[in-house]
């Protein structure tokens, strides 16, 4: 029997999980992001400001979502004299997108002590009594934040371990986040190679279960148009019945979705012990496992390939599928795994 991986009914949204407005450190305002991202075939942002929640559900029509949310950030401290400056390029970070699931949340229980919290107060709706706490770089501290952002209402999304300078055995130690960033477009744009399939595998293998996301962490220092320009190159298309919060939140939570640098995924199934999958114009289709057994289609030289089938095994604990396009960009499924399938053994 047929298996839809990405649903086989309802509509493909075009979204950025990850980015920043003048509220925090951006250069364009909330609604010139809105703007310029649906002049690129974008519907829905998730705002995503530095340590300050803030609803934006007034930017919403019925061709447009906002998502309300924010970034925390826990910081290394280096026991140095050296430059602020430079030990500030030294440190390692961990830094979390926290999304609201409910369109309605307003209130915060807990706030984080940082430079935002007095520069944009008046922005905060907070509960009397709430809590402010320390941002610590440490697992510990850092899994019991997920937790309760979780259980307060939030998705939460792993943030570019390569400008992080996070290790394996960093990374691999956090445990709770519903996804992670397989591409961060903004990384890319200073330099860094912010594709993280290896990061992504290194987690699925060390037993997370999380998605993965392309985003562009935006802030908008140098004109659209321009090579540094860090808009419109990373971007997770989410499949749902209709651009309206509770249906979008409801296919993130469920790895309705996949991301991309530009290749599209039109179709993913799986049915009689193979995965199938359809695509725009592609070179190259790659197929990994949790194991190292992995497959890959070529296009011959000069010629396109859109579709690839490959077998699954007992065996490979779970796969993703790659798609090359002839610039060089990537879209990446998300994991399935194949206890979650009807494989014969």
């Amino acid at each position: 029997m047929k298996k839809h991986l990405l649903p086989e009914k309802g509509n493909f949204y075009k979204a950025n999980l990850h980015c920043h407005s003048t509220i925090s450190d951006g250069k364009w305002t909330v609604e010139e992001i809105k703007k310029n991202y649906m002049a690129e075939g974008y519907s829905i942002i998730a705002y995503t400001d530095h340590h300050v929640f803030v609803t934006h559900n007034d930017l919403t029509d019925d061709k447009f979502l906002a998502l309300n949310g924010y970034e925390i950030n826990f910081d290394q401290k280096l026991d140095t004299d050296m430059d602020k400056k430079v030990a500030g390029r030294l440190k390692k970070t961990c830094h979390l997108c926290l999304i609201a699931t409910d369109k309605n949340r307003k209130v915060q229980k807990i706030v984080y002590k940082t430079r935002y919290l007095e520069d944009k107060a008046d922005l905060f709706c907070l509960e009397e009594g709430y809590e402010i706490r320390q941002l610590e770089y440490n697992p510990e501290v850092i899994n019991k934040t997920m937790k309760e952002a979780k259980d307060d209402g939030f998705y939460i999304t792993y943030n570019h371990p390569v400008w992080s300078l996070e290790s394996k055995d960093e990374y691999c130690s956090y445990h709770g986040m519903n996804a992670m960033e397989m591409v961060n477009y903004g990384s890319l744009c200073v330099g860094l190679d912010e594709h993280n399939s290896i990061v992504y595998d290194d987690m699925l293998r060390g037993g997370e279960r999380i998605f993965c996301v392309a985003t562009d962490d935006n802030h908008d220092s140098h004109p659209i148009g321009t090579p540094k320009n860090d808009s419109f190159g990373g971007f997770t298309v989410i499949k749902a019945d209709a651009l309206e919060y509770e249906k979008i939140m409801s296919a993130l939570e469920k790895g309705d979705f996949y991301a991309s640098e530009a290749p599209e995924i039109h179709e993913l199934w799986y049915e009689d012990g193979r995965v199938g999958i359809t695509t725009s114009e592609a070179v190259q289709i790659s197929f990994t496992t949790g194991t190292r057994r992995s497959r890959v289609e070529f296009a011959e030289k000069g010629e396109i390939i859109t579709e690839a089938s490959f077998e699954l095994q007992p065996s490979d604990v779970y796969f993703r599928i790659t798609v090359r396009d002839c610039n060089g960009k990537e879209a990446y499924t998300n994991a399935y795994f194949l206890d979650k399938l009807p494989i014969e053994q």
